[in-house]
């Protein structure tokens, strides 16, 4: 006899893959749609202020078809439908790019390739662009929510109310940042499920308004845009500077992709997010066609009092929510650049058990509460930061198309016609809303280029740097020398217990060992020559993380392989490697490492200037305990002078 189903009665196909694209789904809607689902509060505010009045009802139809089609061919051509296909073993973003470019990986014989070349620095541009935009973006969408305070009549009856409103901006600026360090994990939870509330909510608002003036759907049609474009050029540029926040968070889908998938993030911009943004759009378009006197035409969708109320309410928590994501975008970004030495080592706290990629970096959180919150306090407006906001997100896009030519030129083989139509098709679209942000240089846009140059300036002096450190110290000069046969040398004692010396290069013999033996006289029965590695894929399977061969006389070289995604663990690899059968003890083995003392005026290939950077920088880079996870009191530094 068959027994019944647990649950009364048997479950249709797929239904488990189903509730698992509908997690999915849910999920990326929460962390990867906050930034461009948080628009609507203020791209059309910023395009209509754009026109002189007598043109504004006139320009309507106009604003909403540039609209629309900006998010057509820049978010579901471009990204949806080319970008998340250059996928790195499934992760996505600007070093996804870079890798898959094929920028530094090893040549044979040892070599490596041009370490700083022109394509290079475009990229890294592109990611250093982005730091800036998580700068910005939540200083923007946390002071436009509050300021949907002003029209609810319960707060700010009287006087002047733009100083409360910084304020309070602040204060939820402060509270976010200070709770970084609990981890995302369990206000993550309900970031999904708000969202969608936000995204239904929007939709319904739109599609009430365009009930009362269906007319505006008229707007779809592409004429209406290029006559608005076309009817005065000089103003053109000024009106697209601001219809390109519609599109600010596009670069997040393909960033995020790794959390969640090219499917869950296709679905949930499809079924959610699009709809919900454009019922919201022409819904604000149809409102002002019937009020011409709308001054906030996305507050003003509801009646002032509780419902306006309710409205902004729900706005600061999405307006939370996108500035959420894009800070924890910076310290993924982080330790990926870190990964790949385009950063000193900072100090990376893992905030859940479950998720390695939910991670918390002390140094970037705080930098970005001071500049965020200095932001909000030195603009004071929405208004006036809007001209702040733009020229890193379309300075990123303009890169990401040019990284995405590379991968399909260098790694899918496309012919060139193929590639350079697609990718010039973006490229047109890209720099024309870059240009037409320029024009906001002098009103706050210098601010989010300040910012990437000194990020770019920093990535490319600690990998010229530490280049030059590797060919001065780690090059070729003590490759020869034969471990085994020094360890057995009858003017060493062999020592009870274990050593792993930290090496930069998989081969040669480390100085740290050499001093150790030149100062000690003596040697620990069982030495490891440990060098970390990190290779251009997101994440090194368990098996492929470790190399190990046996040199004679209680000597091993170990190579520990992880992830440009990842973070080094060598207490963990310790314990793998005693598994292997290496006599190691992990609580009672000392670690040995160079302690660099960078000192100027030598013969390095850099500015003097770069020089002073770098001996900056090592100097304040997390600790090696630290960063790889030893205890310290298990460390052994020995001092190594470097002049550059």
């Amino acid at each position: 006899m068959n027994s019944a189903n647990n649950d009364g009665a048997a479950q249709p196909p797929g239904y488990g893959k189903d509730k698992v694209k509908l997690g999915l789904c849910v999920g990326a809607l929460g962390v990867v749609f906050g930034d461009i689902g948080t628009s609507p509060l203020y791209t059309m505010k910023e395009c209509l202020a754009t026109l002189p009045a007598p043109e504004r009802l006139a320009g309507v139809h106009g604003v909403l078809s540039l609209i629309f089609w900006a998010l057509v061919l820049v978010v579901c051509a471009k990204y949806i439908w080319c970008v998340t296909r250059a996928d790195n073993r499934g992760e996505g973003g600007i070093f996804a790019l870079l890798a898959l470019s094929q920028f530094g990986q090893p040549l044979s014989g040892g070599k490596s390739r041009r370490i700083v070349g022109t394509a290079l620095v475009i990229i890294l541009f592109g990611a250093a662009l982005l730091y800036g935009d998580s700068v910005i973006t939540p200083a923007i969408t946390v002071l436009s929510a509050v300021e949907g305070l002003r029209g609810t009549g319960i707060f700010f009856a009287g006087g002047n109310a733009q100083p409360f409103i910084v304020l309070i901006a602040c204060a939820i600026l402060a509270v976010l940042f200070w709770a970084q360090h609990k981890g995302t994990g369990a206000i993550g939870r309900v970031f999904g499920p708000v969202m969608i509330l936000w995204f239904f909510g929007i939709g319904l608002l739109g599609l009430w308004h365009i009930c009362e003036a269906p007319d505006v759907l008229n707007s779809l049609n592409p004429i209406h845009g290029f006559n608005l474009l076309t009817a005065d050029p000089s103003r053109a540029a000024i009106l697209m500077g601001s219809v390109v926040l519609a599109v600010t968070g596009a670069e997040a889908l393909y960033a995020d992709m790794g959390h969640f998938g090219r499917g869950a993030i296709t679905r949930a911009w499809l079924w959610f997010a699009f709809p919900g943004l454009l019922l919201n759009y022409f819904g604000q378009g149809a409102h002002v066609l019937a009020h011409p006197e709308t001054v906030n035409p996305f507050f003003e969708l509801v009646p002032t009092g509780w419902p306006r109320g309710l409205l902004t309410a729900l706005s600061i928590v999405a307006a939370v929510i996108a500035s959420q994501a894009v800070i924890s975008g910076a310290y993924s970004l982080t330790r990926s650049a870190v990964q790949l030495g385009y950063f000193p080592r900072l100090r990376i706290k893992h905030t859940s058990a479950e998720l390695a990629g939910q991670i918390y970096v002390p140094f970037i959180n705080a930098v970005l509460a001071v500049l965020s919150i200095g932001i909000v306090i030195t603009f004071a407006s929405s208004d006036r930061l809007a001209a702040a906001y733009g020229i890193a997100v379309t300075g990123t896009m303009v890169v990401t198309t040019f990284a995405f030519y590379r991968v399909s030129r260098l790694r899918w083989r496309w012919p060139a016609w193929k590639a350079l139509t697609l990718c010039g098709l973006f490229m047109t679209i890209d720099l024309s809303l870059f240009i037409s942000t320029l024009h906001k240089f002098l009103d706050g846009g210098w601010l989010p280029l300040a910012i990437a140059g000194a990020i770019i300036a920093i990535m490319l002096t600690w990998k010229t740097g530490r280049a030059e450190i590797q060919e001065k110290v780690y090059g070729t000069a003590l490759t020869e020398l034969d471990l085994p046969s020094i360890a057995r040398s009858k003017s060493i004692t062999r020592v009870m217990g274990s050593a792993v010396f930290m090496v930069g290069t998989p081969r040669g013999t480390p100085l740290a060992l050499l001093h150790h033996l030149k100062a000690n006289k003596c040697l620990q029965e069982t030495v490891v020559l440990m060098t970390i590695t990190t290779e251009d894929v997101p994440q090194v399977p368990g098996d492929e993380r470790l190399t190990m061969d046996f040199l004679g006389a209680g000597v091993w070289r170990v190579i520990g392989r992880y992830g440009y995604m990842e973070t080094p663990d060598v207490g963990n690899i310790v314990e793998r490697l005693k598994m292997q059968g290496i006599p190691l003890n992990p609580m009672s083995t000392t670690f040995f490492f160079n302690r660099e003392m960078i000192m100027t005026g030598g013969n390095a290939r850099m500015w003097e200037w770069q020089k002073h950077l770098y001996a900056f920088l090592s100097r304040n880079a997390t600790p090696v305990r630290d960063y790889y996870k030893i205890l310290p009191t298990q460390i052994f530094e020995i001092g190594l002078p470097v002049q550059l």
